[in-house]
């Protein structure tokens, strides 16, 4: 096992000298004889679980392997030391006004879920993503931040598209009463959900900040997705070329596994699409999602999202340049032990060197 470093290689110099003065202006022209080449130093946060869902804490270098493309990677990087955060919330409105009640309730559980070292941004969406307070580690301009959305009202439920409470008034057999011919034909509303975008744009702002914090897109939706303008494989590329990790806690009927086995039978069209969630959550190595139906259930959820995020295994590496093909560069990490359970990102898109 090589030499562990508790910083990448690589790391920048300070700007000044130990007298004060830049670089540049004690030796005019040292950086005009200086060429640099940024090379990708690829970091792996990798969670741990035993089959208990419990975090494993104590594992060593030698316990892990990394393989990229296939060709095990010498690790050149370890740590266990928990890492300072940098979350967007992306909170869905477009949810049963009951379920968004429900959350309401939990936003002090939230604020209370990050340490003050933290930096936290809030988003909401529904047809539109809109951003409520940029990146901050003040809790009390969050609090009150959320404290406004509780004023928002969700949705009343699933349309109602037959029976005495239906569109079309009282039927016999099968027909409105009062009319003739065939009975008319229902199309429910369609109500966009633009959970990709919202990501998408979280994702974007999240990677201007600085890269030593893990970032992580924790979203609190019932997981429906539909009308976005930014596709699933294009959000991804942008999580998986910033290293961003997608966290999610699942409420509403999201949550019902009745309702989820009804799904598979018969698609709920004019709610959108419900398996994006845990697609994201899988490819970035945001760990396994969360489903609550209550309160506390949401509440304990945001403390063990918070905590597996900031106490994963860090694990890095320098990879060899790519010899033609797809510059997308899959990701296998494995652990010399049994019946555990690994989160670790699939992949990334390197970033382009340059001189």
């Amino acid at each position: 096992m090589p030499p562990v470093e508790t910083v990448p290689r690589g790391t920048p110099l300070p700007p000044q000298t130990a007298g004060g003065q830049p670089r540049n202006q004690i030796n005019p022209a040292e950086d005009l004889y200086k060429f640099t080449v940024t090379t990708n130093f690829v970091q792996v946060p990798v969670m741990v679980k035993d089959s208990q869902g419990r975090r494993v804490d104590g594992l060593l270098p030698k316990d892990f392997v990394v393989r990229e493309n296939g060709e095990v990677q010498k690790l050149t990087y370890f740590t266990s030391d928990p890492f300072l955060l940098s979350v967007a919330v992306v909170l869905d409105l477009g949810i049963t006004d009951v379920t968004l009640q429900q959350v309401n309730q939990t936003y002090s559980a939230l604020v209370g879920a990050f340490s003050p070292y933290d930096e936290v941004a809030l988003y909401t969406f529904s047809s539109q993503v809109s951003q409520v307070t940029d990146f901050t580690n003040h809790a009390p301009r969050l609090t009150a931040a959320l404290d406004e959305l509780k004023l928002f009202r969700g949705r009343n439920g699933p349309p109602v598209l037959g029976g005495p409470l239906g569109p079309q008034g009282p039927m016999i057999n099968g027909m409105p009463v009062g009319t003739s011919g065939p009975p008319p034909v229902i199309t429910p509303p369609v109500e966009a959900r633009v959970l990709n975008d919202a990501i998408l744009r979280a994702a974007i702002d999240l990677s201007k900040r600085d890269r030593n914090r893990r970032k992580v897109i924790l979203v609190i939706s019932d997981g429906r997705e539909r009308g976005s303008q930014a596709s699933f494989r294009q959000v991804l590329k942008v999580l998986q070329t910033h290293g961003i990790q997608v966290k999610a806690v699942v409420v509403g009927q999201g949550a019902l596994p009745v309702y989820k086995q009804v799904e598979k039978v018969h698609h709920v069209l004019w709610q959108g699409y419900s398996d994006i969630l845990p697609k994201y959550t899988n490819a970035t190595g945001g760990g396994s999602i969360l489903t609550r139906l209550t309160r506390n259930s949401i509440e304990d959820a945001y403390d063990e999202i918070t905590s597996d995020a900031r106490n994963q295994y860090t694990l890095g590496y320098s990879p060899k340049a790519a010899k033609g093909g797809s510059p997308y560069r899959s990701i296998e990490v494995l652990v010399d032990r049994k019946n555990l359970k690994i989160y670790a990102k699939d992949g990334y898109y390197p970033v382009p060197a340059a001189r």
